[in-house]
């Protein structure tokens, strides 16, 4: 198959496209028009994207766009991709290679749906390793309550964004603000 240019020159540059070693959470996403997958691991490390490495049996334009999509999303604090819509992901990926035909979305929404499949994974682990231990403030996060008061103690933060900047509770999804902000009134009382 001949690849425009864009893809063709990425696909000689792949720099994802390999083993990971140390790897916090995995997502994987399908197309299923003519079954190929991509895969990513992703290792993150104080609430960022340390590195990330691709898996995948796709044709050149879901390699080229999963490849583009992890070097545009590593480095980035999870905060940063809380919310982030796909028309976002995807002008990252024309950004890069160009627009693509409609016969190549679905490897596009592929690896979309992989990146945020990984996400999730790392969410529910972070959940999971709180259950029935302690209390869980941030479920974004996995913040505990004895965080949060740590931070409120240790820091004097007088505002939900004071703790959020010091340990993420209370900037994803907005969930745990007014439970953070009694916490910090309950201080200040």
């Amino acid at each position: 198959m001949t690849y425009p240019e864009k893809i063709s020159k990425r696909l000689k540059e792949l720099c994802y496209l390999r083993p990971l070693a140390d790897v916090s959470c995995v997502g994987t996403g399908a197309n299923f028009e003519c079954g190929s997958f991509v895969r990513y691991s992703l290792a993150i490390e104080d609430s960022a994207i340390k590195d990330i490495s691709v898996q995948t049996n796709g044709c050149g334009y879901m390699t080229a766009a999963a490849d583009i999509l992890a070097e545009k999303l590593i480095s980035r604090q999870l905060t940063d991709l809380h919310g982030l819509k796909n028309d976002e992901l995807i002008e990252l990926i024309y950004s890069a290679l160009g627009e693509m035909s409609d016969l190549r979305r679905d490897c596009i929404a592929a690896c979309i749906e992989a990146f945020r499949s990984a996400l999730s994974a790392y969410r529910i682990a972070r959940i999971d390793e709180f259950s029935g231990e302690k209390a869980l403030i941030c479920t974004c996060f996995g913040v505990t309550e004895e965080r949060v008061e740590a931070v409120i103690r240790e820091t004097s933060a007088e505002t939900v964004d004071d703790v959020a900047d010091a340990c993420n509770a209370g900037s994803g999804c907005g969930s745990c603000r007014m439970m953070i902000e009694e916490m910090i009134d309950g201080r200040l009382r």
